[in-house]
């Protein structure tokens, strides 16, 4: 993209309003959420969503070897399906709909939303789950959140 390709578009001041109601309070998801989430703050200072899942984050929780997460490691790593995703690799569409699949690979691997926001909402961003650094009750001999099966007996 280049000025000139945006030289005819509104300016944001014109627009901030409506791109605010229409992220609303939902989730996002974003892959090296901080990034995103401080500029898209900047510049909608009353925005407020309910939380930011990291797909960077969640990567490194799922895949604590794999040498790199960005997202072509982790599209060759995980192999979502992005048949039918828009644009070409390395453009935002494109990005952006492999972020929301790999999202999809990953957020499998739990069995609840509370397991999941607590490996992939990065600290001092919304959603961070209110538990979070604190010890459980019952100490160290609280299973994992993943292993259902010592729960059980």
């Amino acid at each position: 993209m280049t000025n000139e390709v945006f030289a005819e578009e509104p300016a944001w001041e014109k627009i901030a309003d409506e791109v605010g109601a229409l992220l609303g309070t939902a989730w996002i998801a974003e892959h090296h959420s901080h990034i995103d989430y401080r500029v898209l703050a900047a510049y909608l200072p009353q925005w407020r969503p309910a939380g930011v899942i990291d797909t960077l984050r969640l990567a490194k929780a799922n895949s604590p070897g794999l040498p790199k997460c960005t997202l072509d490691a982790l599209i060759e790593h995980l192999a979502p399906n992005l048949c039918e995703a828009p644009a070409q690799r390395h453009r935002a569409a494109f990005e952006a709909y492999a972020t929301a699949q790999l999202l999809v690979v990953m957020a499998s691997r739990y069995e609840t939303w509370d397991q999941l926001i607590a490996s992939a909402v990065p600290p001092g961003l919304p959603g961070v789950p209110r538990t979070r650094n604190k010890s459980p009750p019952c100490g160290d001999a609280c299973s994992p959140p993943h292993d259902t099966e010592s729960r059980r007996t």
